[in-house]
């Protein structure tokens, strides 16, 4: 059904779009956590007034306003993205996709980029009060940008509150409020903004174990850490708990996309969670090999996380495919899956009835419209598998989505360790001298920024060929452009966005190694 759709214009259309994504999100968590934590830092000033914590604050909003400043203009480009090479896509959101990144712009970033100024300049031009509002508003403003660009996502990844329009053709919104408190834009938000409040938190140690090793500024060093390991634990423990309910919106909403993150090709009752394994490189849905090479798993655990319920059958692949399955739809009702050939038929059933549709209105003949829009409606939930033909293409990348599944949960871990690690050796005064775990501090900076990739490969990987779950494959999403503009553009981007992380580097570096201004300074009563 998408004959004459040039697969490579699709695949560099991905490939820009999905380089332009990671490269944004490489500066987008830091602003969304380490604007709480220079919040909480300020707080501490104003209450206690301790000039040194004014100065802690300083220091740390420096790089959080280096950082906001190159985050800001690969997601404008982002943004420009679903115009120019994802039109179809555009048009057949109609205005779902397109109300909560309007909402953005017009509330939470305008309310970001006006109290950043006061943040940044009005240290002694507004009372203290009001400077810590503003920092407080600014962090909050930035969590609030990502909560609409997250609602939108979350629609992409499961389709709420909205209804089709077969004289438009476009996906109108029927409920914004559904689309808004739909349980997969919940986690999905709590989720993404927690896991970059972690990040900040291990910015913050590293940084400031670097500092300690070094012997500098270990006072300053210290305070930083604390408020760092105590923001990071409990972040890293609702992570946790967002992560579970992430886990059982994608095995109620994505059954496939929990298949490739667990590696699991024929279901079964009872599945176990791996643990540490690796995928055989020869395993078809279709062939009898071994899925994995070797694996170290927890009994039952998938199900229960999955199901609530030890002894629930988790899909595999294969049975995602064959169908024949059962499993209890929204509403509580016991349903039998249906195959791939099956969605396929009702597919284009559902294609057929929106075109027979348009040509009965055309026709004034109400009667066959009515008809055509009754049995449009009755399959359209399998709307987007009339233009697939093979079941291959539902199976994502399954080694990318299970490798970055699990370093991500593993990485998890990890920064755990760090953040209550620290508060221990802070409670027993020795951190200065733990130059092991002050280093390996440092060095969870990167991985940090690991963990945050690998969760947006699992995420938007792992849910392909969708554009649209069940709706709207990704090859007929794009823009019918030519093919050596979206090439040019991507190595255009490629350049251009390699030189400004390398820029944001070299500046971050320059100011960490100046390090704190803790001189004193004078306190101007306002």
């Amino acid at each position: 059904m998408l004959e004459g759709i040039d697969l490579s214009l699709v695949n560099w259309s991905r490939a820009q779009f999905a380089l332009t994504a990671m490269y944004h999100w490489l500066f987008v968590p830091l602003t969304l956590g380490l604007g709480f934590i220079i919040a909480i830092m300020e707080t501490i000033y104003v209450r206690t007034g301790i000039p040194e914590w004014k100065k802690t604050t300083k220091f740390w909003m420096k790089l959080f306003g280096i950082n906001f400043a190159i985050g800001v203009s690969t997601g404008i480009i982002l943004e420009f993205e679903f115009g120019t090479n994802w039109s179809n896509y555009s048009w057949f959101v109609g205005d779902i996709f397109g109300a909560p990144l309007a909402i953005e712009g017009i509330m939470a970033f305008f309310m970001e980029s006006t109290f950043i100024a006061i943040m940044f300049f009005g240290w002694n031009k507004v009372s203290k009060k009001f400077h810590l509002a503003s920092t407080w508003l600014t962090a909050i403003g930035a969590n609030l940008s990502a909560l609409w660009i997250l609602v939108a996502n979350s629609w992409m990844q499961s389709p709420v509150g909205m209804h089709f329009n077969p004289d438009t053709a476009r996906n109108e919104m029927g409920n914004f409020w559904e689309v808004l408190l739909s349980p997969v834009a919940i986690n999905k938000f709590l989720h993404t903004v927690t896991s970059a409040f972690v990040l900040a938190a291990i910015f913050v140690i590293g940084i400031s174990a670097w500092f300690l090793l070094r012997n500098r500024h270990v006072v300053f060093s210290k305070k930083s850490i604390k408020i760092a390991s105590i923001f990071g634990l409990a972040a890293s423990i609702f992570l946790a708990w967002t992560g579970d309910g992430s886990a059982y919106q994608v095995a109620q909403k994505q059954p496939m996309k929990l298949a490739a993150m667990e590696g699991l090709y024929h279901g079964k009752e009872g599945a176990g969670i791996v643990v540490v394994g690796a995928l055989n490189p020869n395993k078809e849905y279709n062939n009898s090999d071994d899925a994995m090479i070797f694996k170290v798993e927890v009994p039952k655990a998938l199900s229960f996380l999955g199901y609530r319920n030890a002894d629930a059958f988790v899909p595999g692949i294969a049975d995602i495919i064959n169908g024949g399955y059962t499993y209890t739809d929204k509403e509580g009702n016991l349903q039998t899956a249906l195959s791939f050939d099956e969605k396929v038929k009702r597919g284009k059933i559902a294609i057929q009835a929106l075109a027979d549709y348009k040509k009965a209105k055309d026709a004034n003949n109400d009667s066959a419209a009515v008809a055509n829009k009754r049995l449009l409606d009755n399959n359209f939930a399998y709307f987007g598998y009339g233009y697939l033909n093979k079941p291959e293409s539902i199976i994502p990348n399954v080694p990318l989505t299970f490798y970055s599944f699990h370093i991500m949960v593993a990485l998890a871990g990890w920064f755990m360790v760090i953040f209550a690690g620290a508060l221990f050796f802070l409670w027993k005064n020795k951190l200065e001298k733990q130059r092991l775990f002050l280093r390996l501090s440092f060095l969870s900076i990167p991985l940090a920024y690991v963990a945050s990739q690998c969760g947006w490969i699992v995420a938007e990987v792992g849910r392909q060929p969708w554009v649209i779950q069940d709706i709207m494959p990704t090859a007929a999403a794009i823009s019918r452009i030519d093919t050596t503009a979206v090439k040019i553009t991507f190595f255009l981007f490629l350049i251009v966005f390699t030189a400004l992380m390398f820029a944001e580097i070299g500046i971050l570096r320059k100011q960490i190694r100046k390090g704190p201004d803790l001189e004193d300074e004078p306190e101007k009563a306002v």
